[in-house]
């Protein structure tokens, strides 16, 4: 058996027990994780919120919003919306906010969204702890996209500023420059006339000697 047999079967071996470690892992964490895609109860001991929908469920609408076309977006936000506005409520108004701090789309509203959130997550005491999970996270995303695009906004808004500084300033320098301009061929003018003045006066001294 050559040393390139007795690598390969010690890199399966290797490569099995990774798996087998991580099948194992993976169990472990469905449980503490499988409450956030619907699948288990909450693993905690909060009370039920009667009506307040799972975890999947948002999940699976905004699964749809980030791969569907551009008819199937602009229904989940119809709906979304016409929800949040027919029957307000925490659970409504977290699938609006999600909607609309979700990209990808066009009725993407960061700004919109962190007052929406920010409006669910104060009534906390109402949603389930997915639901505050899932405000919390968005919330936070569009916080700092809010920040990073006021930030850009501002860097913007210098620019221009300076920019129009920059351009005022050229203008006034050329007014300037043309006035200057404008005096000196005046002063060349009569400059000229009294010169052909002068000559004219010694051309006539000359004829008359």
């Amino acid at each position: 058996m050559n040393n390139n047999t007795i690598t390969i079967r010690l890199a399966r071996v290797a490569a099995v027990a990774v798996i087998v470690s991580l099948a194992a892992g993976c169990a472990t964490a469905s449980k503490a994780t499988g409450w956030l895609r619907g699948q288990d109860k909450p693993p905690t001991d909060e009370a039920v919120i009667l009506g307040a929908p799972d975890a999947g469920e948002y999940l699976k609408v905004l699964y749809e919003l980030t791969s569907g076309d551009a008819r199937k977006q602009s229904e989940i936000f119809e709906d979304a919306r016409s929800a949040s506005q027919l029957t307000p409520g925490p659970s409504s108004n977290l699938r609006f906010g999600l909607v609309l701090a979700t990209p990808g789309h066009p009725q993407t509203n960061p700004g919109q969204a962190e007052s929406v959130l920010s409006g669910v997550l104060a009534q906390s005491e109402l949603l389930t702890s997915a639901e505050i999970s899932l405000a919390t996270i968005y919330l936070h995303n569009v916080e700092r996209l809010n920040l990073v695009s006021s930030e850009a906004l501002s860097l913007r808004e210098s620019t221009s500023r300076a920019a129009r500084n920059e351009a005022q300033a050229t203008s006034q320098r050329i007014a300037e420059v043309e006035a200057e301009n404008r005096r000196l061929r005046r002063e060349l003018e009569d400059a000229e006339q009294k010169l052909e003045a002068i000559t004219s006066i010694e051309r006539s001294i000359r004829e008359q000697e």
